[in-house]
């Protein structure tokens, strides 16, 4: 069905190069004859549903992620209603990938710093949402703003052409992708249960190989840990604080962001993509610690989750961060061994906390969990060899398989810029529409080991 879209017969110019031509019926009004500013502020404290723009949609905040605040500091927030459409307008100079465009959907409370929009006749707020979200997308927003960090007001673009197709046909785009959205959701959703299921078999041959070793023949004594079972009898155990040594090296604002991520480890971090989930990174970075390679780099806020490793790359991390050099084992084998399941347990024993998924790792607790290692050759030259040829068919698989997300959500951008845009016609193709169910992303979230603001994500702190 999205294969059969063709272009309308006839168009316009929209006076805009990111917009194009537009179909020669829809009309073309300035963005204050298509929006306008809701100022509506919570004074005595009308509503207390805290919202949040997280990864281009407009959540409910849990109340027990509402750290940091008093409800006397909810009285500058605004109120905003279903079909308002929120647009996160500060940073534009440092920040040109983030999802900047949310839509409401429940009535509640939303930091005064967004600038929050409602329709004007004759546009639907979904449409009218899906307009500024192809905006967005389209990198055009970035060219508008004010200041230092080129924050943007609603003067700045006010007066930007919008095109609004008759009443009846935005509400045929808005079905269109809706149906267009969901399939390639569902598609999306389904290689990455693929990715849970492979990380799963990767994980289980790396927990056998750090824990039992290679040779099933050999005797095997108690490790004295549950959920460890018995190890090779030739195995050393070691305590953290004989493995690890604390290091702090500073002022170093010319070297790379680093990240660490419960999936990657330490990774190098892209920081041209934040959202409100991630503080922005000051702009004096010379109190950031220092990793070297080799060098063990740890978040102590989500160790619990396994967010934490061996460094391949040299660079900087948030100084609230633990950085150690590691001793008297293979780095290579630590960090396999180490972010293995078999060890994240320990760092969840060892870490306390209020806050959901921000419990801190308590230093002196860490240094006494137990490592189990071989001697160095069979480290190095057997289990690591061994896992990275055992793994080697899956991680090319995971490969592929991110690859294939990547391409899907490039395909999905380029099909609602080209639909909210005029440059294909859907009208037909929405009435022939089946009637389909939105796919469940909430459980399917749970089922990834996600949640609604993507704590699989590492943040800056």
């Amino acid at each position: 069905m999205i294969t059969d879209l063709t272009p309308y017969a006839a168009y316009k110019e929209s006076g805009l190069p990111w917009l194009g031509q537009v179909p020669r019926h829809w009309e073309v009004r300035a963005a204050f004859g298509a929006f306008v500013p809701n100022h509506e502020r919570n004074h005595g404290m009308k509503e207390k549903t805290v919202l949040s723009l997280s990864y281009g949609r407009i959540i409910i905040k849990p109340a027990e992620k509402l750290h940091g605040l008093v409800p006397e500091s909810f009285e500058t927030y605004q109120i905003v209603n279903p079909g308002d459409i929120v647009l996160r307008t500060t940073d534009l100079q440092n920040d040109h990938t983030s999802l900047r465009v949310g839509m409401v959907r429940d009535r509640g409370i939303i930091t005064s710093a967004y600038l929050a929009l409602r329709v004007t006749a004759g546009v639907d707020p979904d449409f009218g949402f899906q307009f500024l979200n192809v905006w967005d997308m389209s990198k055009a927003i970035y060219g508008y703003g004010s200041g230092l960090r080129q924050n943007l007001d609603f003067s700045h673009f006010k007066r930007m052409p919008v095109a609004v197709p008759p009443l009846s046909e935005q509400a045929a785009i808005v079905r269109f992708l809706d149906w267009a959205n969901g399939r390639l959701e569902r598609t999306i959703r389904a290689k990455r249960m693929v990715i849970a299921l492979l990380n799963e078999q990767k994980q289980g041959i790396i927990r056998r190989a750090v824990t039992r070793g290679l040779d099933a023949s050999v005797p095997l004594k108690p490790s004295g840990i549950p959920w460890l079972g018995d190890i090779p009898q030739h195995w050393e155990m070691r305590k953290l604080r004989q493995v690890l040594e604390r290091v702090t090296e500073r002022n170093r604002s010319d070297l790379p962001l680093l990240s660490v991520a419960r999936e990657k480890g330490v990774i190098k971090r892209d920081t041209t993509n934040l959202d409100e989930n991630h503080n922005f990174i000051p702009d004096d970075l010379s109190n950031y610690k220092v990793v070297r390679i080799g060098q063990f780099a740890m978040n102590k806020m989500k160790a619990w989750q396994g967010s934490y490793g061996v460094s391949d790359d040299e660079g900087i991390v948030s100084p609230a961060y633990f950085v150690f050099k590691v001793h008297g084992v293979n780095a290579e084998f630590f960090h396999v061994a180490i972010r293995s399941k078999a060890y994240v347990p320990f760092f969840t024993q060892a870490s306390d906390g209020v806050r959901v998924g921000q419990w801190d790792l308590a230093e002196p607790r860490m240094k006494e969990i137990s490592f189990f290692f071989p001697p160095l050759a069979e480290q190095q030259t057997a289990i690591v060899r061994f896992i990275n040829d055992a793994t080697a068919n899956i991680s090319i698989a995971l490969s592929r398989l991110d690859r294939e997300i990547e391409l899907l959500q490039e395909y999905r951008t380029r099909l609602v810029a080209d639909v909210v845009t005029g440059k294909l016609d859907v009208r037909e193709a929405a009435v022939r529409l089946p009637e389909e169910i939105a796919p469940d992303t909430a459980q399917e979230d749970a089922a990834l080991g996600l949640d609604s603001e993507g704590a699989d994500e590492e943040a800056i702190v």
